[in-house]
């Protein structure tokens, strides 16, 4: 299972109940509906951090805007003149620090990269063992590959502590089949619960509340109140190992995705899905979330329009 990458972890469910009794003080603290994040990237305390920002909006966030930069030039690079460039161009006055990874701890690099590599978009993967237990479990090394064939990824980081690698990845290795699915606003607290350490015996779909919807390709199947998912098979799989060491640290796995739901409610008119109604759910780094702001169109010029202007004033 995943931890989705964050600095503090809930206490084990073990046992269930009463971890279930503190699990309802989160949530219902200040009488206000928080979200709360855990992880198991460290040893901190085990005590979750009250998000201190304001009451969320629960109205839509998206909306469409024109580019930063209407009337960009060829070859202007960085408009300092007008904001945003002016504010960005005077904060190169307080320089550059620069890491040399090989240098410091990967405990150390997890934060500086999660923080930096953003955002990330969330898979809510759902896989079974060759048991047939469940799991359901986010992981935020997720990305598209390629659209021919359909391919998307996912990255599995083993234990820092043990070793041990993720059940979600296990069981793709194993029955070569698993769901994706895309997690929106209205439900993230239920796809972070998932991210407990809890025993291999706990099921994550029964504490999270989501609902099992039936595949049709593969057998684990895929997350109702999602508005987009994806059925897998295991197209590859690649063991990462650092420079210099036989000690495998993480798993790259593709997908192939065999079948797509979507929600008629979320498609647009031409057939593509609205992020104004998708309302997608990315990470940041630490224990921060996002959810998707503006939007703006820029389109890409062919070369047929930009190259009289080009060569004109190389001559």
């Amino acid at each position: 299972m995943s931890y989705l990458h964050k600095f503090r972890r809930l206490p084990t469910l073990t046992p269930l109940r009463p971890t279930a009794r503190r699990l309802s003080t989160f949530y219902n603290r200040d009488s206000a509906s928080r979200i709360q994040l855990f992880s198991s990237m460290s040893d901190r305390s085990d005590e979750p951090t009250q998000n201190s920002g304001q009451p969320f909006n629960s109205a839509p966030s998206f909306r469409e805007t024109g580019p930063p930069n209407p009337n960009w030039q060829l070859r202007q690079g960085l408009p300092d003149h007008v904001e945003p460039g002016k504010s960005w161009k005077a904060e190169e006055e307080k320089g550059w620090k620069t890491w040399n990874l090989s240098d410091i701890s990967p405990r150390e690099i997890y934060p500086l990269l999660t923080s930096c590599i953003v955002p990330r978009p969330i898979a809510l993967v759902s896989s079974t063992s060759s048991d047939g237990i469940p799991n359901l479990a986010p992981f935020s090394y997720f990305s598209m590959v390629a659209h021919n064939p359909p391919l998307l990824s996912i990255s599995f980081s083993h234990s820092p502590r043990t070793g041990k690698s993720k059940d979600t990845k296990e069981n793709i290795l194993a029955t070569k089949q698993f769901t994706v699915s895309i997690v929106s606003e209205p439900f993230i607290e239920a796809a972070n619960i998932t991210t407990v350490d809890a025993p291999a015996d706990i099921d994550e779909w029964d504490i999270s509340g989501l609902t099992r919807s039936a595949s049709i390709d593969v057998r684990p199947p895929w997350v109702k109140e999602s508005a987009i998912s994806f059925e897998c098979e295991l197209f590859h799989s690649y063991e990462i190992r650092p420079p210099n060491s036989d000690e495998v640290t993480n798993t790259l796995v593709l997908g192939l995705i065999k079948r797509t739901h979507i929600r008629e409610s979320v498609l647009t008119a031409s057939g593509t899905v609205d992020p104004a109604k998708l309302r997608a759910v990315s990470r940041l780094g630490g224990d921060m979330y996002a959810r998707i702001g503006e939007g703006f169109e820029l389109s890409r010029p062919p070369w047929t329009v930009i190259r009289g202007q080009v060569t004109s004033e190389t001559e």
